[in-house]
């Protein structure tokens, strides 16, 4: 009973937030998943899984202002994969969460800079849906709200129609990835507000 009290209080707290909170970026589904389990203390850099199965893959880059060019602090990103089999996987006795286990909470300082390091998502089984990384963006005073995801390059299902597709909410969310020491690497920056609707 305490713990469904204690659950019940931080979503009357996150709702009543909410209702403060400008309104940008349209509909979101099942974005509000993105507060279950978000710690207190949030870094601009962090690891999302430990011994995980895959390879290796480290995204960075800087969280920037309207502008394109100021670099934009306690700006929180959050961000959530699929496994290496393509799945959005929880661990053994976990608490389900339609975004599974591999997703992480970074904020940023004063220079705006994010690093997360985690294994390179795969396809979903039986489709021809590139490769993924969902990000949602929360910055103070407006409600949160989804950029395009990061896609990789190189990826067979990343066909030019798909490429036509993006919004290039935040930015283009197509990356460059290279592989050193067997990790792979790729960079991207964001500009908030960009393309996004009622920003």
């Amino acid at each position: 009973m305490r713990t469904f009290c204690l659950i019940l209080f931080s979503l009357i707290v996150l709702a009543c937030q909410a209702q403060k909170d400008r309104q940008v970026g349209g509909a979101c589904e099942a974005c509000d998943l993105m507060y279950d389990g978000m710690p207190k203390t949030l870094s601009p850099q962090i690891t999302i899984g430990t011994n995980e199965p895959g390879e290796p893959m480290i995204i960075e880059g800087t969280i920037l202002k309207k502008d394109g060019k100021t670099p934009a602090s306690d700006i929180i990103l959050y961000v959530y994969h699929t496994d290496a089999k393509g799945y959005y996987s929880n661990l053994p006795n976990e608490k389900g969460n339609r975004h599974g286990h591999l997703r992480g909470w970074l904020k940023t300082g004063a220079d705006g800079k994010y690093k997360f390091t985690t294994i390179r998502p795969a396809q979903y089984p039986s489709e021809t849906i590139p490769a993924h990384v969902h990000p949602l963006i929360k910055e103070p005073g407006l409600s949160l709200y989804w950029i395009d995801e990061y896609l990789f390059d190189d990826d067979q299902y990343l066909t030019e129609d798909e490429k036509k597709r993006q919004e290039k909410r935040g930015g283009n969310g197509i990356i460059h990835l290279t592989k050193k020491d067997g990790v792979w690497q790729g960079q991207r920056d964001i500009v908030l507000g960009k393309n996004i609707p009622g920003y």
